[in-house]
């Protein structure tokens, strides 16, 4: 737990805008005030939901990706603290953590170069590093039957979601993700595009559904993978949204057929979203609507574990619309789950 910064008085305080006659999420929210013996506290605390932040860039950049995902933690809590409290949002049922300090890993990458193989390879031990802080704490959160919100960072941090959640069930988890890559690339040393491949080598991923696979950006290498394996199912956004072979609800049945007769996550990468500042971001993909929607479908099954929403990577100008889409897609599994 040497990792773990607990949200802490301090930080509300500057955060919650408080006004009359209103009542906002973040008065309401539960948090914790000592770092000791947190399995024992989160097992005997009220609360169905615990947010995490994992406010790093190692794993987009031992991608050769775009990195600034490290920063969609804070923009997330800077709005979610200030939406309201009502029937709706049930925030006293949830618990703020807080963050896994990764401020060491982030100034090693800020020497490197992404350019030269050697310091890529060091970014991808770093990830390795950071792939066990993650297994742990969500292994405690789900050990105590709780759900656990992972927000911020690349989609690295699945790897460590699945282990983690894998080890508390004692059995592999099921996993849908909507995505518009498979992140299911070679076991070259960690990073953010094969979190899945990696939990699946070493038993901790059982079923996989891909919802929305770009087929302009996803190899012909990885489709023929794919269609071989009988532990992973997917659809594309082209068949989906532009040649309409596919209806989007009879897509959701299929996949949640194929995943939820088991504990299973969901995973959100916010490259599939149309428009939104990601490592990848894209001109054309699913819409916020669209993806609220299938949140709220698969938060809904009672074998629902967790929820992990990565790779937004908001500037000073989209803080706050990266800080309202989260909040959005976190209380939408609140709400349901």
């Amino acid at each position: 737990m040497d990792k773990l910064v607990l949200f802490n008085k301090n930080k509300y305080n500057k955060i919650l805008n408080k006004r009359s006659g209103e009542s906002k999420f973040g008065q309401h929210v539960q948090i914790l005030t000592s770092i000791s013996n947190i399995y024992e506290q989160l097992e005997s605390l009220d609360v169905t939901h615990v947010i995490l932040g994992l406010p790093e860039d190692v794993g987009v950049f031992a991608n050769h990706g775009k990195t600034g995902t490290s920063k969609a933690w804070d923009a997330t809590l800077k709005v979610l603290l200030n939406i309201q409290s009502n029937e709706f949002t049930k925030a006293s049922k949830v618990l703020i953590l807080g963050h896994l300090d990764f401020e060491d890993e982030q100034l090693a990458i800020s020497k490197l170069n992404p350019s030269r193989k050697k310091d890529v390879l060091k970014a991808r031990e770093i990830v390795a590093a950071i792939d066990a802080h993650v297994t742990h704490i969500v292994h405690q959160i789900v050990l105590t039957g709780k759900k656990p919100i992972l927000v911020g960072g690349g989609h690295n941090n699945a790897y460590g979601n699945i282990k983690g959640a894998s080890l508390a069930l004692g059995k592999p988890i099921n996993v849908v993700n909507l995505d518009a890559h498979s992140d299911f690339r070679d076991e070259e040393g960690r990073h953010s595009g094969n979190g899945f491949s990696y939990a699946f080598a070493e038993g901790f991923l059982g079923n996989y559904f891909i919802f929305g696979l770009h087929e302009n950006y996803t190899s012909d290498k990885v489709f023929k993978l794919l269609g071989k394996s009988k532990s992973i199912e997917h659809n594309t956004f082209d068949a989906l949204e532009i040649r309409k072979e596919l209806k989007f609800k009879k897509e959701l049945e299929r996949a949640s057929a194929y995943i939820s007769g088991s504990n299973f996550g969901i995973e959100i990468d916010c490259d599939a979203i149309e428009n939104i500042p990601s490592s990848a971001m894209t001109p054309s993909g699913f819409g916020v609507n669209k993806t609220r929607q299938f949140l709220s479908y698969f938060a809904k099954h009672k074998n629902v574990t967790y929820l992990h929403i990565c790779e937004a990577a908001p500037t000073k100008k989209t803080a706050i619309k990266i800080g309202k889409l989260m909040s959005y897609l976190i209380t939408d599994f609140i709400k349901v789950s």
